[in-house]
């Protein structure tokens, strides 16, 4: 046998060290194939703006708040001050509470999340959501990765199951993933258990498809009761997300303004592609001196 000589000989072990610690997690392999399959950013950001049919490039958004926004919250009291109507002082703060309830006394049940279609911000940003995952356009993907496109889907299993590899790929290009439940069925008037199924299903579905259990929920049709929000919470839904306006065949719904929520409508009769679609919304954002803004940042 040949012995190696020089560089060769220091560089033999390494090659066989590093040839042996390939991944065996499906989860990592997926994410590793998703992101061989994104291409490198060829250009600049903006530089490629007239090629999705922009008449300027989209603005970057301003930096996200430090921390996500309390919705629906009420901001904490203070002590009152002395007076002579009240000549105490206030009581001192109460300890923290254990990390685990006491024995004998079951948690409390999880707060009901917000729902919102609108986010309490004057940054001039607006949120493009999109639904169900039965759209999955390759140029779609083009289009996100050459405007750094900020955008969240929320997914449907029935619907989505085939292309979740599309999905990943817009994933590691930082969209959002949300839920939108397992079958599509409306929500609303299901008893508990059926709704607790199709959120908290979908979550371990997601979880085990794309490695993310989403904090935002948007329910079928706009379709809530008091149970959804109860079963959202139950399973890890920090926001129940609706919309402000709606892009449908005829245009938006409504004008836009700082911090809407905007469906990009799933609307099937349409021959118009989705790229498209989110060009209209994109120059109706511009007309307003908006741009686009990570919804995840501010939730």
């Amino acid at each position: 046998m040949r012995r190696l000589r020089g560089p060769a000989a220091v560089l033999a072990p390494a090659l066989l060290l590093t040839g042996c610690a390939q991944s065996v997690d499906p989860i990592e392999r997926l994410g590793k194939k998703a992101a061989e399959g994104v291409r490198p950013h060829a250009t600049a950001p903006g530089r490629d703006y007239r090629h999705w049919g922009l008449t300027r490039p989209l603005a970057r958004p301003p930096a996200p708040p430090d921390r996500p926004l309390v919705l629906s919250q009420s901001p904490p009291s203070r002590p009152p001050a002395l007076s002579p109507s009240y000549p105490v002082r206030p009581p001192a703060l109460s300890p923290a509470p254990p990390a685990r309830p006491l024995a004998g006394h079951p948690a409390a049940p999880a707060p009901p999340p917000p729902v919102i279609d609108h986010v309490p911000t004057r940054d001039p940003v607006v949120f493009l959501t999109y639904d169900d995952g039965a759209e999955r356009a390759p140029r779609f993907v083009d289009m996100v990765r050459e405007l750094r496109l900020p955008v969240t889907v929320f997914l449907t299993d029935s619907i989505a199951a085939p292309g979740y590899r599309h999905f990943a790929r817009l994933r590691a290009l930082g969209a959002g993933i949300g839920n939108h439940t397992l079958d599509h069925r409306a929500p609303a008037g299901l008893p508990y258990a059926g709704q607790r199924a199709e959120i908290c299903g979908q979550q371990d579905r997601l979880r085990a498809r794309l490695g993310v259990r989403p904090r935002l929920f948007r329910p079928p049709y706009g379709s809530y009761d008091p149970t959804t929000l109860r079963a959202a919470a139950d399973c890890g839904i920090s926001a129940v997300v609706l919309w402000r306006t709606a892009l449908t065949p005829a245009g938006l719904t409504r004008g836009l303004g700082p911090g809407d929520i905007v469906l990009v409508d799933p609307d099937e009769s349409t021959d118009v592609p989705l790229r498209e679609r989110t060009v209209r919304v994109l120059r109706a954002a511009q007309e307003r001196g908006l741009t686009v803004g990570r919804l995840e940042d501010y939730l």
